[in-house]
């Protein structure tokens, strides 16, 4: 889950490769996953559908016990907001959803109003700026 990333875990990430459209997507869920490799598109294991991943520098070490590596896999649900817009998630968030647009390689990401579902702050009043972004 995002908030269990440690900054310390993605730092030798050198790209995520987004697999769709991004900035559509107003959050996106993230976790580590234990790979076996640094790079490439992971094998994907979990309900719905991976939207992106991180890839590893040649620095990132290998677990010593399992020999893989910890990379960030990014994906949604069925039943998420780009899906379902007045489901579940029509407000609020999972625990590991951010904003898409706050990940970066080696950056863990947060939450905003956007992807919270709103509504918008009032800085976002006070400058114009309206939902969805």
């Amino acid at each position: 889950m995002s908030a269990l990333i440690d900054q310390d875990e993605i730092r030798e990430e050198t790209d995520i490769v987004w697999l769709e459209d991004s900035t559509a997507l107003d959050y996106v869920r993230q976790n580590l996953d234990r790979l076996p490799t640094r790079k490439g598109k992971p094998a994907y294991h979990r309900d719905g559908r991976m939207v992106g991943y991180a890839v590893l520098g040649p620095g990132a070490k290998a677990s010593r016990s399992s020999g893989t590596f910890r990379r960030r896999v990014f994906w949604l649900l069925p039943h998420d907001r780009d899906t379902d817009p007045s489901g579940l998630y029509a407000t609020g968030a999972p625990a590991e959803a951010v904003d898409p647009r706050t990940l970066a390689p080696g950056t863990k990401g947060y939450k905003t109003e956007r992807s919270e579902g709103g509504p918008p702050s009032s800085a976002m009043r006070e400058l114009g700026i309206t939902l969805p972004l």
